[in-house]
């Protein structure tokens, strides 16, 4: 579920429904794909969430892919940890986990005004050896941080002999990268605070090796925190956690409130405990800003949790992506790669298309037949005409049709070779070799027939090396212009945007593949036997080499028309960053002609079936639509309401 669907179509229904049951339907369905031959890569490839290598970090004995975790309460029983692990997470966090289970029915209530979710019962989980069962089955490759938790109403006496018996049951897993201990608690006495800290540190200290953190709850008063944090020995501690919950009377309350009362914590930890403390934020991160923030006033690493149901699964990409930028700012630009080296011979490549589109429509609204079409048919254009006399505007519609989808090719082309290879854009990169590795193999589509066509054979020939030249020594670097930092209107309407362009790429797919499959099989459908009012076999009668040359036009525009979704299907998915305008004049200009070309030609020929156009009626509303919508986002970069930025990069282990 990314976020152009999430926020689009999902949420609304989720939201309506009871929140337990809304989450069960949710975990089980994204942990049924993830489990699926081919479910994680499904996810993957509808997000492009593989993390950039510069966000690595190595802490607790491994190594961290991003700075952005996964709160243990969104998925406590580990349904769905597999899919959500694809999603842009460095580390997820297991628990709280009790020694026994504990099980609670009560209503999660849920406050969409003030983005905020109240358990009834903090500490429900399946208990310790569930949870040791679930880790050394992990189905995923992120490091795991533990946290630990004695039984709700325990005394202290009782609670610490529980923490001990956790933390040796958990100790020696190899899959337990870290251990959290909750030894704190807001409704014990500081005195009982401090000698529980002492107590476990006593028995930590035992484990020499083990990375062992100290969880501070949110509604820790902050007059007894500094004391706290100077009694944890950072030779024992590895560093502090910053819960998200507020404790009342209904049970827990997380929102993006905490967020205040968590820099108010992290500063006061970070001034307290000095630079080498490892702390983590789990408050208040509801779009990538909050993360921003929290890493300014000290934390080292964030974990999502009301934020990640209230904003959506795209909210860790979007959050490394802002990472990324605010550490960027202050380097210099690296040298920009030579016209020749690599991306001007894509520039070049689209500049050909768009010549090869342009005299392809020449030729076929002037001529229709070329002189070597006349030669393997037998007979000339009028010969053609006596047999049909709608036959050589039923070729002239698919040649139109071809050229008005070179062109979208050549543009879509030309622009993400002079705005995104350019610049070494890993997805801009995917989006023209998908496309290109699609399109010149249709080139083969049509010899079954008997029939060579000279010209698209020398375009091939030339076209092809030069695709071959855009490929070398262009490595991947990361994206510097401005990201999205807020969950503003315009990114709320640029979503619906995005789901016009996404489901209009794999419309234009189908349509591609449909197109091309009825060209090497029955070249016709029945739409176009009636505008032509005459069989395939009268036709076949009437010249054998009719219906291949026919065939021919078909197969070599689904092949085009697959070639030009995928491209747009890659920009629609993966692409689109807040004030790009390149972006929405690519997909504006790229695409015009395609539907200029595959409309216009309909009518003017008559070919106005209802049936046959309206799968272009649909996708020209898609288009139009996903333009509007996008419109705000991508060409107005407005003010973010930007945070300083990282200094110097240390506090996200970069």
């Amino acid at each position: 579920m990314p976020d152009w669907s999430y926020q689009t179509l999902f949420r609304p229904v989720l939201f309506r429904m009871p929140a337990r049951a809304a989450r069960g339907v949710t975990l089980r369905g994204m942990g049924n794909v993830s489990r699926i031959p081919g479910g994680t890569f499904v996810i993957k490839a509808l997000g492009h969430m593989e993390p950039a290598p510069m966000l690595n970090s190595h802490r607790f004995g491994t190594m961290l892919p991003t700075p952005v975790g996964l709160s243990g309460a969104i998925d406590q029983r580990g349904i769905a940890v597999q899919a959500l692990s694809q999603l842009g997470f460095g580390f997820v966090e297991v628990g709280p986990v009790t020694l026994e289970p504990i099980v609670n029915s009560e209503p999660i209530e849920m406050n969409v005004q003030e983005e905020s979710i109240t358990y009834p019962c903090e500490y429900e989980n399946g208990g310790a050896q569930e949870t040791l069962r679930r880790i050394r089955k992990p189905g995923h490759r992120l490091p795991h941080l533990v946290r630990i938790a004695p039984m709700p109403g325990s005394d202290t006496e009782q609670a610490m002999a529980e923490l001990r018996s956790l933390f040796d049951s958990f100790v020696k897993e190899q899959y337990a990268s870290a251990i959290v201990v909750e030894a704190i608690s807001p409704h014990r006495s500081q005195l009982d605070n401090e000698l529980m800290l002492q107590q476990m540190a006593a028995h930590v200290s035992k484990h020499a090796g083990k990375h062992v953190l100290l969880y501070i709850p949110l509604d820790t008063v902050e007059a007894g925190l500094e004391s706290i944090v100077h009694a944890a020995d950072p030779a024992i501690w590895s560093g502090f956690v910053i819960g998200d919950a507020i404790r009342g009377p209904q049970g827990v309350r997380v929102s993006h409130d905490g967020k205040l009362p968590c820099i108010a914590k992290l500063q006061q930890i970070r001034a307290n405990a000095g630079e080498a403390a490892v702390l983590l934020a789990a408050a208040g991160v509801h779009e990538p800003a909050d993360a921003i923030d929290l890493m300014e006033a000290g934390a080292d690493y964030v974990l999502l949790h009301s934020g990640f149901v209230y904003s959506g699964p795209g909210l860790p990409k979007r959050v490394n992506e802002a990472i990324i930028h605010h550490k960027l700012a202050g380097e210099p630009s690296p040298a920009e790669q030579p016209f020749w080296q690599n991306w001007g011979w894509m520039c070049l490549l689209g500049i050909g298309m768009i010549i090869g589109g342009l005299i392809a429509w020449f030729i076929a609204a002037n001529g229709v037949l070329l002189p070597y079409d006349e030669a393997f048919l037998g007979i000339n254009r009028d010969e053609v005409d006596r047999i049909n006399g709608n036959l050589l505007y039923f070729m002239s519609h698919d040649r139109i049709t071809l050229a008005g989808t070179m062109l979208s090719i050549g543009i879509l082309y030309y622009q993400l070779a002079k705005h995104g290879l350019r610049f070494g854009l890993h997805w801009a990169k995917t989006a023209i070799w998908a496309s290109a590795g699609v399109g010149f193999p249709s080139f083969f589509l049509y010899l079954g027939y008997g029939f060579f066509d000279p010209i698209q054979a020398a375009a091939a020939a030339i076209l092809f090396p030069m695709f071959l030249l855009s490929l070398r020594n262009n490595p991947d670097r990361p994206y510097r212009l401005p990201v999205n930092l807020r969950n503003s209107k315009e990114w709320k309407g640029a979503l619906w945007g995005q789901l016009c362009f996404v489901v209009l790429g794999f419309a234009l797919c189908i349509g591609g593949i449909v197109i091309a499959l009825v060209g090497i099989t029955n070249v016709f459908v029945p739409e176009d036997i009636s505008y032509l009012c005459t069989s395939r076999d009268d036709l076949n009668l009437a010249n054998e080499r009719l219906i291949p040359l026919i065939a021919h036009d078909r197969a070599g525009f689904g092949g085009a028309l697959l070639s030009d979704a995928v491209g747009i299907l890659v920009v629609a998915l993966w692409g689109l960053q807040q004030g790009a305008k390149w972006q929405w004049w690519t997909l504006l200009l790229s695409g015009a002609p395609g539907f200029v070309a595959g409309l216009s030609i309909h009518f003017i020929i008559s070919y106005t079936d209802f049936w046959h156009l309206l799968p272009a009626y649909f996708a020209f509303g898609l288009y139009i639509v996903g333009l509007v919508m996008l419109y705000p986002y991508l060409m107005r970069s407005g003010k973010q309401g930007s945070s300083k930025g990282i200094k110097g990069g240390r506090r996200v282990g970069l």
